[in-house]
Parts: structure tokens; C-alpha cells; sequence
């Protein structure tokens, strides 16, 4: 009820350009550290998208700054969405909790449970992806969890917010049950 009053022209500026900003230059700082790397021998990146970690790896030098530089913009990235995110679903589950009766509490979880599940999933693959140490990372392990934050979680969000629609809801519901009557028919002579 608040939104309207809190979230006003001017603030919704601000977080704009403070996140453009914010987002430049932590890119710039990066393609600074691997404009300032020499490549030699095999330039193919066994990776779906062209990322700052697999190109760190076809480098033929020291790498140690621009790898620590990687790693606390990473953190820097990760921690600050990821806290703002976990304080909004503890004041959320709080207000849920303080719902007095049990129908509500359970349809505003279910309500929340979806959202959740998908900001999980791409937190959880995010930070493996990318605040862990080099010598556990594998490019096969690099290629599932990037397929994992960039195409799956992304793709279940429409899902999600489909499925919260009662028509839709309907409409699966009826094809689902076309189908069982179709599969149950006894086959023709």
C-alpha cells in the first residue's frame, strides 16, 4: 500500500543510474584486468558465453590480481542483490506469520513459495559459479552451472507466473484430463 509513496519518480531515477553506474564500472574494472592479459596457444573457450573467468584461463601468464580482482568484484556483485533479496523475504515470511488465519498464511506462501524456489536456484548457481576457488572449478561443471543461472531460471519464471493464473491453471488442468481420457479409450479394432 506504501509503493506508491516510497517508490517515487525521482528514487526510481536514482536506482537506475546508480545501478548503470555501478554496473559499468565494475565491467570496465574487468576489461581492464583481461585488456592487460596476454594470450598465447588454444583460444577456444570450452564455455557457452564469452565470461571473464574462461578467458582468464586461455592466458599464458600470472594471473593472480586480475583473478582476485574477479573474485571480490564476484562477491561485491553477489552480496549486495543477495542481501537486499534475503532482507525483503524476512520481512516477508515476518508479515506472513502475523497473517491470523491459516488460509491466508498458506496462500500467501504458496504465493511466495514459487518466486523463491527460482531466486534460490539462481543464487545457489550463481555463487558456485563464480565465488569459489580455481582449483575446484571445471569447465564441465562451468558450462551446466552458467546453462542453469542463464537459461533455466529465466525460463521458469514465466512458468511460475503463468501457473498463478486461474485460466491457465484451467486450461492445463482440462488438456491433462483430454489427455487421461484419450489414454484410457480402448484402443480401436
Amino acid at each position: 500500500l506504501r509503493y506508491p509513496v516510497m517508490m517515487t519518480t525521482g528514487f526510481c531515477v536514482q536506482l537506475t543510474i546508480s545501478s548503470w553506474v555501478s554496473g559499468f564500472t565494475i565491467s570496465m574494472a574487468k576489461v581492464y584486468f583481461i585488456s592487460q592479459v596476454s594470450f598465447c596457444g588454444n583460444n577456444i573457450l570450452n564455455h557457452f558465453f564469452c565470461d571473464v573467468s574462461p578467458i582468464l584461463k586461455l592466458a599464458c601468464m600470472n594471473l593472480s590480481m586480475a583473478e582476485i580482482v574477479d573474485f571480490v568484484l564476484a562477491i561485491v556483485i553477489l552480496v549486495f542483490p543477495l542481501s537486499a533479496t534475503v532482507l525483503s523475504y524476512v520481512f516477508i515470511i515476518s508479515t506472513i506469520l502475523h497473517i491470523p488465519s491459516a488460509t491466508g498464511q498458506q496462500k500467501a506462501f504458496s504465493t511466495c513459495a514459487s518466486h523463491l524456489t527460482v531466486v534460490i536456484i539462481f543464487y545457489t548457481a550463481v555463487i558456485f559459479m563464480y565465488v569459489r576457488p580455481r582449483a575446484i572449478a571445471s569447465f564441465n561443471s562451468n558450462k551446466l552451472i552458467s546453462a542453469i543461472y542463464a537459461v533455466f531460471t529465466p525460463m521458469l519464471n514465466p512458468i511460475i507466473y503463468c501457473l498463478r493464473n486461474k485460466e491457465v491453471k484451467d486450461g492445463i488442468r482440462k488438456t491433462i484430463a483430454s489427455g487421461q481420457a484419450l489414454f484410457l479409450r480402448d484402443p480401436p479394432c
